[in-house]
């Protein structure tokens, strides 16, 4: 009855005959990630001074060369960490987006890939080839506050022209002084970009920027085609139809599309979303394994085997996805029937200190959805909602009340908790909705922008809730978690 997406996971033999060493190469990136991966991250709302951290824990290696570039608004450092004595110059920059870190993550990922043990023979390749410079979290005041825009109120990705913030004046600089042949952009998306026309969630996706209104293809974004044909083929052998294409239409003022004009080979990298991955570390990890592989493509010139009609062949994003899709539901309104299919979308709010986030969900869309995909689905064919009770006990706090109490509330249809000192903001459980204490009955309402909380019932007994948006089986209590009070 539940439908969920999930990741495939594991390496298999790469399926054209270009891929040679690679092979082996990407397999056992992929089996040594944990030796590499940096213990600084744990999730995705990292800050400016983690990132100082590591840039001192890793200062120590003689290869690595550490240098600041910048000042942000508010005065945090931008750093450039260079390694490698190779004629082909390999320029990486994260988070130009202060809410985009994945990619952040993963550089410090493969700078301890590049100063830990083994792989010699591929390294030495690399390194004899290509000269590679990251500039990790190039809008640290954005991060601090885990927002898409820098202090100044700006996307710094719409900056190229004007520089007008300090962190796109270094960026430009950077490139300039490197001359770089290929630039990888890093940024997040959204998880509810899908594979077009496949219930797949494009959990990776790609754009070589166009350079001009008519989207000519010249060499230099060619060889940004190629690379990323070489990327999406490793990628459908770990995540197959979850890759997607960004539209390229040509954005003026976008450094990607700047950059691929002022010469160097841009390739886009967009990381969304995967089946239970709120902290994107499985994203992460995909991240470090592809561009990894695609530098030792570009050392090597392995890339420049690829078709370039691939190119075209990858799907483009699409956005219908929702976290919670149900179908079928029998929605009764001014004594009539109907059967609706409801689309929730399970928003992350920020705690104050931007440091974690709640849940509040909403009904996205209703209606005929038959063209729409969730990360996970539930037919409510044969059910009737049935609106959530409120306790009428008014409690001092959430923690007052047991694992136990809660399953013993959900069994009787309570879905509303009143108490007098909220922990979090209304409706950030997803077990009982934590309400205040002045807190009305809601008759149940379907419609899209309200909070889908309510129980399903058959044969008139409580089957089925829907707190907040996230789904309770009423026959499984291990789905509510331990709380203060036992």
């Amino acid at each position: 009855m539940i439908r969920r997406i999930i990741i495939l996971s594991g390496l298999f033999a790469l399926p054209f005959v270009g891929f040679t060493q690679t092979n082996d190469f990407t397999t056992q990136l992929d089996a040594t990630y944990a030796t590499f991966k940096s213990d600084a991250f744990s999730h995705k709302r990292i800050k400016h001074h983690q990132i100082l951290a590591e840039l001192k824990r890793i200062e120590q290696h003689k290869s690595l060369r550490i240098r600041q570039v910048g000042t942000s608004i508010e005065g945090r450092s931008l750093h450039l960490i260079s390694l490698g004595e190779g004629p082909i110059q390999i320029f990486l920059w994260s988070q130009m987006h202060g809410d985009e870190p994945t990619a952040t993550q993963a550089i410090f990922d493969m700078l301890n890939f590049f100063e830990g043990k083994g792989f010699d023979a591929e390294k030495k390749k690399i390194l004899s080839a290509a000269t590679i410079h990251f500039l990790p979290m190039l809008n640290p005041d954005g991060a601090e506050k885990f927002k898409r825009r820098n202090a100044l109120g700006i996307d710094v990705n719409r900056d190229a022209l004007m520089l007008q913030s300090p962190e796109a004046q270094t960026l430009k600089r950077v490139r300039d002084s490197l001359q770089a042949d290929f630039g990888f952009n890093l940024h997040d998306q959204s998880r509810y970009y899908n594979a077009n026309r496949t219930a797949k969630p494009a959990t990776i996706s790609f754009l070589a920027p166009a350079y001009n209104y008519e989207k000519e293809i010249n060499s230099v974004r060619a060889n940004a085609m190629k690379v990323i044909v070489y990327m999406n083929a490793l990628l459908q052998t770990i995540v197959p139809g979850q890759v997607g294409r960004y539209n390229d239409d040509f954005e003026p003022r976008a450094f990607g599309d700047n950059i691929q004009k002022w010469g160097t080979s841009t390739i886009l990298i967009e990381s969304g979303g995967t089946y239970n991955d709120s902290e994107k570390q499985t994203i992460r990890r995909l991240n470090y394994v592809a561009i990894l592989s695609s530098i030792y493509a570009i050392a090597t010139g392995e890339y420049k085997a690829m078709p370039l009609e691939d190119y075209e062949k990858i799907p483009e994003n699409d956005s219908k996805l929702f976290d919670l899709k149900i179908t079928n539901l029998n929605y009764v309104l001014h004594n009539k029937s109907y059967v609706l299919d409801v689309g929730i979308k399970r928003n992350e709010i920020d705690k104050e200190g931007h440091n974690s986030f709640y849940y509040k969900s909403t009904i996205a869309d209703q209606g005929d959805l038959s063209t729409y995909y969730g990360y996970e689905t539930f037919d409510a064919r044969d059910y009737d909602i049935v609106p959530a009770k409120i306790d009428p006990i008014i409690y001092p706090a959430i923690a007052e009340l047991s694992a136990k109490e809660i399953w013993s509330k959900l069994q009787q249809g309570i879905g509303y908790v009143r108490v007098k000192t909220a922990s979090t903001p209304m409706g950030n459980r997803t077990y009982i909705r934590e309400v205040p204490e002045t807190f009305t009955d809601e008759p149940v309402t379907i419609g899209p922008g309200k909070n889908p909380t309510f129980f399903l019932a058959k044969d008139g007994k409580l089957r089925f809730a829907f707190i907040n948006g996230f789904l309770i089986d009423l026959q499984d209590p291990s789905q509510v978690p331990s709380l203060s009070k036992q």
